[in-house]
């Protein structure tokens, strides 16, 4: 370490930070040490295990030659993931702090990359994961009974938005309350998930005693699962892969795994809650490394089940594989339930979401990011100062719920959900996201060569955050290039951003 990485108080300097070279410190934690580690694997679950592995197959499927490429990107998609979650594990046990990604590209870069992380989260990326879900849940349940073309309409989005509101609406009781709701939601997961995968398992049960037996898609006894065979696109057209370039293969197999870690998205909310766990250095690597895995698991698992339950043809053709899938083995009865059972699925993701997104509003505010309004928890409003007489309401017991910022959170959601569309919403989403994850993750490394007697529990093989480095910066760039409006509208969210950061700092610099 030279001397000009170094304060004059002997503090090192963030890589590309402002000349005082000075990050604000962190306060004491808004919200009390009391969770653990299943809660904390519980809220990884509830957040990845949503509407991904109910939706994406079909989009993986029909960008990949066979069932076992689908399954092998599925795979793939899972372990990038981890990659990822083990390195947000590492600094999550290094830096302490609230608001996810955001503390760390300030010590990292400078306090201008932290405040862009918490802007480009709680301005575009939550609010837009918040509509997505929130359309889902209720264009699932209008696919069940089914009406699959009416997620324009102002009927459809003015019932989502009454969705999110009551997502949010239960996140704003108490933390307690936010994490036994949610622990209910994960037991929804595993069982939907589980019934698929029976499912799947009678089936070959079932036609392997009796291959005359006219159960299930059958073409997974009858074609080779690796075979390369034409893809049917949601569009009627068809892919005949055996005429397509390199180049082109590529560019379909990208987009398979776009859609896959799309499904996983969720890995890094873990690191959002580290203020909120007992001992973070031993239970965020432990939710982590035992959450992930289980996701993985149950994604192929479940995938794999839906090529026994379908023909392989009809896979990439329909947005809603597990509804369909029971609905032709058992019935529209058995297909209403599967319905609801993905819209509670959705749900789980939804509040998970929420509760996570409220917690970095509060870390931005408390950091001077944000209103000191959006740091106040328990009531809406300021707090006021106490007096005498309220000595003893002071003495009760009451709400740990960000309710000013779910109540912000609330607003941008329902702009988005009114004004946007799902498959756009989608893009932009991962974009934000995967700017910061990328950034996040090379600051990692880059800090482990400026830093390296910073005291790290948690400390994976450097070539893990090399790889994720690699395809997230594959995935920020191929994102841009295929949707330009999107990457557009996110470099004039950055630029509002900077004025706003600019601008925030000189009226404060005015008023000292």
């Amino acid at each position: 370490m030279t001397d000009n990485d170094q304060t004059p108080g002997g503090e090192h300097r963030p890589l590309l930070a402002d000349s005082s070279g000075r990050a604000p410190q962190q306060e004491r934690g808004t919200f009390t040490r009391n969770l653990g580690t299943i809660d904390a694997f519980a809220i990884i679950i509830s957040i990845v295990v949503g509407s991904g592995i109910f939706t994406s197959p079909g989009s993986i499927d029909a960008n990949v030659p066979s069932p076992g490429a689908a399954l092998v990107i599925w795979l793939v998609g899972g372990i990038l993931a981890w990659t990822g979650a083990n390195t947000m594990a590492e600094l999550g046990t290094a830096i302490p702090g609230e608001g996810g990604v955001q503390p760390y590209l300030q010590r990292i870069f400078g306090d201008i990359f932290g405040f862009l992380a918490a802007w480009t989260w709680i301005v575009a990326v939550m609010p837009a994961t918040l509509a997505i879900l929130s359309i889902v849940f209720i264009e699932s349940i209008f696919s069940a009974a089914g009406i699959t073309d009416g997620a324009r309409r102002i009927e459809h989005k003015l019932l989502s938005v009454l969705v999110m509101l009551i997502m949010n609406g239960a996140n704003s009781i108490s933390t307690k309350a936010s994490t036994r709701l949610n622990n209910f939601f994960v037991v929804i997961k595993f069982v939907t998930i589980l019934g698929v995968v029976a499912a799947g398992i009678i089936v070959v049960i079932l036609g392997t005693l009796n291959p005359d037996m006219d159960i299930g898609g059958r073409d997974w006894s009858n074609k080779p699962w690796f075979g390369v065979r034409d893809s049917v696109n949601p569009d009627g057209s068809t892919t005949h892969w055996n005429k397509l370039s390199e180049w082109e293969m590529l560019g379909h197999y990208s987009a398979a795994l776009y859609g896959a870690l799309w499904a996983y998205s969720g890995w890094d909310k873990g690191i959002y809650i580290t203020a909120e766990l007992k001992s973070p250095a031993r239970q965020l690597p432990l939710a982590i490394n035992t959450a992930v895995p289980t996701i993985i698991l149950c994604f192929i698992a479940a995938n794999a089940a839906y090529y026994v339950l379908l023909p392989w043809n009809l896979v990439s053709t329909t947005d809603s594989v597990a509804v369909t899938a029971i609905t032709r083995l058992m019935g529209r009865g058995f297909g209403v339930v599967a319905g609801v059972l993905v819209c509670l699925v959705v749900a789980g993701s939804l509040l998970g979401n929420s509760f996570v997104s409220s917690r970095m509003t509060v870390a931005a505010a408390n950091m001077n990011w944000l209103p000191q309004l959006f740091a106040v928890v328990g009531k809406i409003g300021m707090n006021s100062h106490p007096t005498a007489d309220s000595q003893n309401t002071l003495k009760m017991p009451r709400s740990d719920a960000p309710i000013n910022a779910l109540l912000l959170s609330s607003a941008l959601s329902t702009l988005y959900i009114l004004f946007g569309n799902f498959r756009a919403l989608l893009t932009f989403n991962g974009l934000g996201e995967y700017s910061f994850f990328f950034l996040t993750v090379l600051g990692a490394i880059i800090l482990r060569y400026r830093e390296p007697n910073l005291i790290r529990p948690y400390k994976p093989l450097v070539a893990i955050p090399a790889v994720f480095v690699i395809v997230s910066g594959f995935v920020v760039v191929r994102g841009a290039v295929f949707a330009p409006v999107q990457a557009v509208i996110l470099v004039v969210v950055w630029v509002l951003g900077v004025g706003f950061y600019w601008a925030k700092r000189t009226l404060r610099r005015q008023s000292e």
